[in-house]
């Protein structure tokens, strides 16, 4: 499986009209799309970032998917206020202890390691990050996206609700440091987000 990210820089007033184009007119549209298996979208209000992922069957399929594709999310970035920066992943591991519920929220974290240490950092976050977060109170899904090329990743968590993600902050925070440590995985970034639509049909790769 594979996924594409569009990462917007948003106008604060232009989110809340952002959503409902992706609800109403980026899903309509991707439904017919030969490949799509489903679209999230997370939204930070601080500051405006929000990044809508969509998931494909497989690589071929996402790529032959770029010329449809192209029109509708530009004319999202266009609803949101600001301009589209995308990314290409591989779906290495997504698991799901339930289904995320309404006010569910998301801490992603972008790392980087040696190209020949993927593998490695895969089966770490499957092994030992994924089992570790399952113990957290609160805990709704996780994910983790790589691009082999670069070793580049991001690492998602879903939680129930805020008061969840946050209740578990210092217990992430050690998990996380644990899971760089072990793979020499540079953190580049951590953001939280609203998870403002849930709709990837992704199946189970824990």
């Amino acid at each position: 499986m594979y996924a594409r990210s569009t990462t917007v820089q948003a106008q604060p007033s232009s989110i809340d009209a952002g959503i409902g184009h992706v609800r109403d007119t980026v899903m309509p549209a991707l439904e017919g799309v030969d490949g799509y298996t489903g679209l999230s979208l997370l939204v930070d209000r601080s500051s405006g970032r929000c990044i809508v992922t969509s998931a494909w069957q497989s690589e071929e399929v996402m790529r032959a998917s770029a010329e449809t594709v192209g029109p509708v999310r530009d004319r999202a970035a266009e609803v949101f206020g600001g301009s589209a920066h995308v990314e290409e992943w591989e779906i290495a591991v997504l698991h799901r202890d339930h289904r995320s519920p309404e006010g569910a929220c998301v801490r992603a974290t972008w790392v980087k390691v040696s190209p020949d240490q993927i593998d490695r950092g895969i089966d770490f976050h499957r092994t030992i990050i994924l089992p570790a977060l399952e113990e957290l109170e609160g805990f709704c899904s996780a994910s983790l996206l790589v691009d082999r090329a670069s070793g580049r990743g991001v690492a998602s968590a879903t939680f129930d609700s805020v008061e969840a993600r946050e209740g578990n902050r210092d217990q992430f925070d050690r998990i996380r440091a644990t899971g760089s440590k072990e793979v020499a995985a540079q953190v580049i970034d951590q953001c939280d987000f609203e998870l403002a639509i849930a709709h990837l049909r992704v199946p189970e790769m824990a």
